[in-house]
């Protein structure tokens, strides 16, 4: 079966996405498309990871990036069952060990509803403020996930030794609700595909156009058989923007729009692929506009995608 999860708006505003009404939202409208993706049975919510954006990016990805720990927790408080990713965590940023504590409390108070999504980042500027190194930063996450591992794992004393990080002898409560916390990772590039590959739980796709997601899916089963890697890997793509019913307004020629039915023929052509999940966006020109959608999707789209 196909799981649907969505990111939140409101939450990161890039101009590549966010919708007007946006700009002037806050956090109870947050909480409401929550809520609403609670009610619908959203499989996640997801909320991006930016420290500070320079000002040469600024126009383009706006300002607005709301922390991903503290909008999650935030959020785990006005839902019960939706699962809550990260997508995704520039975890090259912080020290591990800072990020198992975060994301260890956040799943133990949400009991055990993370999802972590991880990945390179690309901002030279944050990288540089915060004294993390920007040009190895493939190398840093490899390094991170694997600490990431030891320090979300069952034990209270995790212990852990690489290159750049080592830790032992120090306690960590409270210690995840999952026995094994998720981890999928987030990018297009031949590394990120091979680094979810072989370390990931899931792959979250940045930016494949779906005629290129079978090509991207072959090489990820290829890596996985070649080194004898058998844990599931829950392969993911995020789709082109929706919208449910017949539009009185332009929602832009590359959304998939019109009769449930359709929509639904429109998206079952993922799970065709491989794909297990599938990340959704709705065209919406209001808060209510939005969750309308989202309840739409998910009584008439839905029960149609397996």
């Amino acid at each position: 079966m196909v799981m649907y999860g969505m990111q939140l708006p409101v939450q990161s505003q890039s101009t590549l996405y966010a919708e007007s009404w946006e700009a002037e939202a806050g956090p109870e409208d947050l909480a409401e498309v929550a809520r609403a993706a609670d009610r619908c049975r959203f499989g996640y919510i997801a909320c991006c990871d930016h420290v500070a954006i320079p000002r040469r990016l600024a126009d383009a990805m706006s300002t607005v990036w709301y922390d991903p720990v503290a909008t999650l927790s935030f959020l785990a408080g006005a839902t019960e069952r939706v699962l809550l990713l990260s997508h995704v965590a520039v975890v090259g940023l912080r020290h591990p060990l800072a990020s198992a504590k975060q994301y260890a409390t956040l799943d133990h108070l949400s009991g055990g509803r993370l999802i972590l999504g991880v990945g390179a980042g690309h901002v030279r500027e944050e990288f540089e403020a915060v004294g993390a190194d920007f040009g190895g930063r493939g190398g840093v996450l490899d390094e991170t996930i694997d600490a990431l591992r030891a320090a979300l794992g069952p034990d209270e004393y995790p212990e852990f030794a690489g290159e750049r990080y080592a830790f032992s002898g120090l306690g960590q409560r409270p210690r995840p609700a999952q026995e094994r916390v998720p981890v999928w990772v987030g990018g297009s590039s031949p590394a990120a595909v091979r680094r979810a590959a072989l370390r990931g739980d899931g792959w979250l796709p940045q930016g494949d156009p779906r005629d290129r997601l079978p090509q991207q899916i072959a090489r990820l089963k290829a890596i996985r058989e070649e080194v004898g890697v058998t844990r599931p890997l829950t392969v993911g793509a995020i789709t082109e923007p929706l919208y449910v019913g017949d539009a009185a307004w332009d929602v832009g020629r590359r959304t998939v729009a019109g009769k449930p039915e359709a929509v639904a023929e429109s998206l079952r052509a993922y799970g065709a692929m491989g794909v297990h999940q599938i990340q959704v966006r709705f065209r919406s020109r209001s808060r209510t506009e939005l969750t309308d959608q989202m309840a739409a999707f998910a009584a008439e789209v839905a029960p149609h995608l397996n």
